[in-house]
């Protein structure tokens, strides 16, 4: 056993990889190499970039935006980061990095997360991954399903200040209560590509916010039953959209389904459901696949920018399959 570890020590010595065994993550970052339409994104940072005239060189805004796509990957803060650079090839690998090469510390990290966010160029990500893929065919905007989840926060007091974030707050669910902040957003009916985000308290209704996440364009907007009444409040009144909202579910357990007009109802109501579901499609995602199911920072800003870059690469993961078919074919 002492030999082996020293043969495969000597081996990782000399960058010899004998593994032919291609892991998950490998392939999944294999798959959003090709997707991310990087030109455009780097171009998008290279723009609200300093200039630096002293001091080290930079960082490539191409290493550094790859740096922190894997942080919205793989969940990690700016110091697990770092030390994942260190100890993980296939992340250097990715971000363009060798291991002779000086690799960004935390303090690098941050610095160009707060760029985004100075910038607000998270909002322009998402606006350009969906330019992207509405001139690939895969977003159509000829209707919009809207619908909010809940993101947890930090609940306890025990931290510098004494308090709990005064930005989020505390709402009922259920028979449970949450504490933490909302992700609003509007998905395209036919693909389930998410193309607005609104980040707001937990405590804010859900119907106060339906006017934010259209775009304009579409013909019907499909909502669940917490959004009755959207078409009669006076933000919506300048939207030209038909308004299909669920029915309450008291309401359609008491349908007579015996009866044609009952039977009828109930079958428009089960369309409605299967256009709607597809906005649970990138909340999924996120929460599963990118394992965000708490907020990172403080504040509505930084995590609602957070959720804009997510919601981005979520289009792009639910839409690979299609992207990869057309860039072969």
């Amino acid at each position: 056993m002492k030999q082996n570890n020293q043969v495969m020590k000597k081996q990782a010595e000399l960058g010899l990889n004998l593994s032919t065994r291609r892991t998950r993550k490998a392939v999944f970052l294999d798959e959003m190499e090709l997707v991310v339409p990087w030109r455009e994104l780097i171009a998008l940072i290279a723009a609200a970039s300093p200039v630096a005239s002293t001091g080290r060189p930079p960082f490539a805004h191409e290493t550094m935006l790859r740096i922190h796509f894997l942080q919205q990957w793989f969940g990690l803060s700016d110091l697990a980061m770092e030390e994942a650079l260190f100890e993980t090839p296939l992340y250097r690998d990715f971000a363009g990095l060798s291991s002779a090469q000086r690799i960004p510390d935390r303090v690098s990290i941050l610095r160009f997360r707060h760029l985004l966010e100075e910038h607000q160029l998270s909002i322009q990500i998402l606006a350009t991954v969906n330019s992207t893929l509405a001139a690939k065919g895969l977003l159509l905007k000829s209707g919009t399903a809207i619908d909010a989840t809940l993101i947890a926060a930090p609940s306890s007091t025990k931290n510098a200040t004494g308090e709990r974030d005064p930005e989020m707050h505390q709402v009922k669910k259920g028979n449970q209560w949450h504490f933490g902040m909302k992700a609003h957003v509007g998905v395209d009916a036919d693909s389930g590509l998410v193309h607005t985000v609104v980040g707001t308290a937990a405590n804010v209704n859900d119907v106060t916010k339906a006017s934010a996440l259209v775009h304009g364009e579409e013909t019907d907007v499909f909502a669940d039953a917490g959004y009755q009444g959207v078409a009669k409040r006076e933000e919506t009144q300048g939207i030209k959209a038909n308004w299909h909202v669920a029915m309450r579910p008291g309401k359609r357990k008491a349908l007579d389904k015996s009866t044609p007009m009952g039977a009828i109802m109930d079958k428009l109501e089960h369309v409605k459901a299967r256009i709607r579901a597809k906005v649970e499609h990138p909340f999924r995602v996120i929460k599963r696949q990118f394992g965000f199911v708490k907020v990172r920072y403080r504040g509505l800003m930084k995590n609602t920018a957070q959720l804009h870059t997510l919601f981005a690469l979520s289009n792009l993961w639910m839409a690979r399959h299609r992207l990869l078919q057309r860039a072969q074919g």
